[in-house]
């Protein structure tokens, strides 16, 4: 009787164990369904206003004003483009914002580099009043800085020029990148410099050999921040560029908003479609580097 009693009980605890394990299973599988909606969902929000602005390049200027507009247009024709290159001139201007851009790009990361390695590494009274720094010139509005730069860049000649727009996206660009490059040098363990020492490495060659493909992801990172900030920019470059030839492709895409709010949606769409093309272009550059940095700078054993 005691025998065929525990049999049961074990036969109940084996039960009860498949059971919970059943509904493990099926929980986590509800959980990652679940999951995948929200992600389906959020790539959907996310990617709606791409796929309508693509679309929009490429409809007639009947089916935009259509009272019953289709997301896919009727023919697909390139007619928005060629009045959008022509009438606003976008060659020149996406050649200059692309010369901003790169040249922000390029000064910012070579000051943010060395300037975050020493915030993150050295203990001197000048961290606090840089970090410091940092966290103040963010919270400036651009409206109440504009004035000040402008009147600080006339007699230095260096209004109406891409040069002296460069500097503005620099100066702007650098606390935020500072900040940036700082965490992830903070993120880098301290034990690699001291072994590379102790291996005889020069405090370069450490640096070379071993900070610096352990920052790739950092630098991936910065330069898109910078380069991006410089691309699509608009107000600076409103008020400090006058000459049609000096101006930025912003400007030029503000061409297509008429002085009483109409809107050439067709020609503004295809504008603002190639205006995503070096963005796109830039990041697939440099977007190995996020994972290529993950994986080098080891240290021999």
């Amino acid at each position: 009787m005691s025998i065929s009693s525990d049999l049961r009980r074990d036969a109940d605890v084996v039960e009860r164990d498949d059971r919970a394990r059943r509904r493990s299973r099926t929980s986590r599988r509800i959980w990652r369904v679940l999951q995948y909606v929200a992600l389906v969902l959020f790539v959907v929000f996310l990617g709606f206003p791409l796929l309508f602005l693509v679309t929009a390049a490429f409809k007639t200027q009947q089916e935009l004003q259509s009272p019953d507009p289709q997301l896919l247009p009727a023919q697909w024709n390139l007619d928005n483009f060629v009045g959008a290159i022509e009438r606003a001139g976008l060659g020149q201007a996406a050649l200059n914002s692309l010369v901003v851009a790169l040249a922000t790009t390029l000064i910012v990361v070579l000051i943010a580099l060395p300037a975050a390695y020493a915030l993150a590494r050295f203990q001197t009274r000048l961290r606090g009043l840089a970090t410091g720094w940092i966290l103040l010139s963010q919270v400036f509005p651009f409206i109440l800085i504009i004035i000040p730069l402008f009147l600080m860049l006339r007699p230095l000649g260096l209004n109406n020029t891409l040069g002296g727009l460069v500097v503005v996206y620099v100066v702007w660009s650098l606390p935020f990148a500072l900040w940036m490059l700082r965490g992830y040098v903070a993120a880098i363990p301290g034990e690699l410099e001291e072994a590379g020492a102790m291996d005889g490495a020069s405090r370069f060659r450490v640096l070379r050999s071993i900070i610096m493909p352990l920052l790739g992801p950092g630098l991936v990172a910065t330069s898109l921040f910078a380069f991006i900030g410089s691309w699509n920019e608009f107000f600076f470059a409103l008020v400090l560029i006058k000459d049609e030839a000096l101006q930025t492709l912003p400007q030029r895409l503000a061409l297509f908003v008429g002085s009483e709010g109409q809107v050439a949606l067709g020609q503004l769409a295809a504008g603002s479609l190639l205006a995503c093309i070096p963005s796109l272009v830039f990041f697939a550059i440099i977007q190995r580097r996020l994972t290529s940095g993950l994986l080098s700078g080891a240290v021999k054993g």
